[in-house]
């Protein structure tokens, strides 16, 4: 299908072309097409050769990654505005992660050989590319530490946050995805993801099946700080427990 103004319009604000001239971005996409999308579709799989690189457009993707059992361990959830296989793509390598609808979704796909015949004739194409995958990089790095340094509690607590922009007072929201895919997201088993959501009730926070309802989101960002500084405390205190010679 082919891109529209509204397609060209998002894939503007994304890292890898934000910064790119509008007539450099009308090169760069002039082969590109639009896939739509129902939940479950698959759009790449992991280790299969990288053509392409991909920018959500409307809905939600999930890159997964399953290892030799079948496991599937969520990388990252992306939405509008959102990309992903750029440094397949680039280096000319396999897809790292599979990509799987989870809601009915578009996607603007562009082919990684002409992408790489634009870079060779204009070097702004290939900064712009380099600052999405540190962008990417930077995202990683980023869940890395939350599922290292913070409890569960806290990580739910966070995400609950970052579905609103609200600052104060009472607010909803809608709940993007199943509370499974949450779960495995969040890097929690089922369970503990209810129970969190159970824990989270005590401070107003009252989460249904597809929507959240939250009386004081700013009372809701402040219990988020105050589990990442008791986490801290708590590896801090272990660490020194750990470098203690035994009397």
């Amino acid at each position: 299908m082919k891109l529209t103004a509204g397609d060209l319009q998002v894939i503007s604000r994304v890292a890898a072309f934000h910064a790119l001239k509008p007539e450099t971005i009308a090169q760069v996409v002039r082969p590109g097409y639009a896939a739509v999308l129902r939940p479950h579709d698959i759009i790449v799989r992991q280790d299969d050769p990288a053509t392409a690189l991909f920018i959500v457009v409307s809905g939600w993707v999930k890159l997964y990654r399953n290892n030799p059992a079948g496991e599937e361990a969520v990388v990252e959830m992306i939405t509008s505005g959102g990309s992903f296989a750029e440094a397949s793509a680039f280096a000319g390598n396999c897809y790292l992660v599979t990509a799987e609808a989870v809601t009915d979704a578009r996607v603007a796909c562009l082919p990684a050989d002409h992408i790489v015949r634009c870079i060779r004739e204009n070097p702004a194409i290939y900064m712009s590319m380099v600052a999405s995958i540190s962008e990417h990089m930077n995202y990683l790095v980023r869940q890395v530490e939350h599922l290292k340094g913070q409890s569960g509690l806290q990580r739910v607590a966070e995400f609950i946050a970052s579905l609103t922009s609200v600052e104060r007072g009472r607010c909803a929201c809608a709940l993007p995805y199943d509370k499974t895919l949450i779960a495995r997201q969040l890097g929690l088993m089922p369970e503990s993801l209810s129970r969190a959501f159970a824990r989270l009730r005590t401070i107003g926070v009252r989460v249904s099946a597809a929507s959240v309802t939250i009386d004081d989101i700013a009372k809701l960002r402040q219990f988020a700080t105050d589990e990442r500084a008791n986490a801290r405390g708590v590896l801090r205190k272990q660490g020194s427990s750990a470098g203690q010679a035994p009397h």
